[in-house]
């Protein structure tokens, strides 16, 4: 990519965001656009026009999103679906309005059906449901990642997209409502470990198994694509080795140094028994991730321990 080209991060105060924007300001591109939800509500239609028309990036990378955990998923599915599309189709659809000459989708592996062949290939897009739990924002990931294809076919135009795996790091949302599996277990057991609990509660039977990615990865993989993807194939993004819930449990506890026990609560739903993707297609395109999971653990507890837990003592 030329240096100097005009890039819009949507999203950019969320953890990917902030992600993309670190990465890209390391390899010298400053030429950036960035609005707040304030500046720019990409719901709203007519906004999000005006912006791509009256700045039309060379760029646009794709990171915003209405997200949150299983519970979240499951409490509010109307408004996951609702608005992710409206976002995704505002910033798609002005894009290719404006002239955007590459646009680069984040969808997510829950797109991937529920009894999916492990690990899962991209050719499995689409050949069965999603998991229920997760089914709205599952939906509107497929409508985008379609679009996106749809685009670059009708209009010879490099709109891609990438389908990363579980997602955590610094930034992350430790919100106990909303928030996903590192995060939650880290604040957990970190508050139980504070107050002298004797156990942390964890939803299903610790099974299920899933693969994580820490956001930095994210970002570098995200800047390598704009430079070197033009296919409309999509590509999974991730590290190809996945962890059993309740191994991740231990490895949190161990980390937080909470002497407790973790009870499983198997009347909560475990979500996807298995999730992991095969990633020999990017391993082969020239990319491969760089972060060790015991590294990317600690480097989140850490921000958290200055960034959440000191303001939650504060407050």
């Amino acid at each position: 990519m030329d240096q100097r080209a005009r890039i819009y991060v949507a999203g950019h105060t969320g953890m990917v965001g902030a992600a993309v924007v670190r990465r890209l300001r390391s390899a010298g591109y400053d030429n950036l656009l960035l609005r707040t939800r304030a500046e720019l509500d990409l719901i709203d239609q007519a906004a999000v026009r005006d912006f791509m028309a009256g700045h039309r990036p060379a760029y646009v990378v794709d990171c915003a999103a209405r997200v949150g955990g299983i519970k979240a998923n499951m409490s509010f599915p109307a408004e996951f679906l609702y608005e992710n599309l409206q976002i995704q189709n505002n910033l798609i659809w002005s894009a290719k309005e404006a002239g955007v000459e590459t646009f680069l989708f984040l969808g997510s592996s829950c797109i991937y059906p529920r009894g999916c062949p492990q690990p899962m290939r991209e050719e499995y897009f689409m050949t069965g449901r999603p998991e229920a739990t997760n089914e709205a924002y599952a939906y509107a990931k497929i409508a985008g990642m379609k679009l996106c294809e749809y685009i670059h076919s009708e209009f010879d135009r490099n709109f891609v997209s990438c389908m990363p795996t579980n997602i955590y790091g610094e930034g992350d949302n430790f919100d106990p409502e909303t928030s996903h599996v590192i995060p939650a277990l880290l604040r957990r057991m970190h508050e139980a470990r504070e107050a002298g609990a004797s156990e942390v509660v964890i939803w299903g039977t610790g099974d299920s198994r899933r693969e994580f990615l820490h956001v930095d990865d994210l970002a570098d993989a995200v800047v390598w694509m704009l430079g070197h993807h033009r296919g409309k194939q999509f590509l999974n993004v991730g590290t190809g080795e996945d962890i059993s819930i309740r191994e991740l449990a231990e490895r949190i506890r161990r980390l937080v140094g909470f002497e407790g026990a973790l009870v499983l609560d198997a009347s909560k739903p475990d979500g996807m028994p298995r999730k992991a993707l095969d990633v020999s297609a990017l391993h082969a395109a020239g990319w491969r991730h760089l972060i060790g999971f015991e590294e990317g653990l600690r480097r989140t507890y850490d921000w958290y321990l200055a960034h959440v837990a000191r303001t939650a003592v504060l407050m």
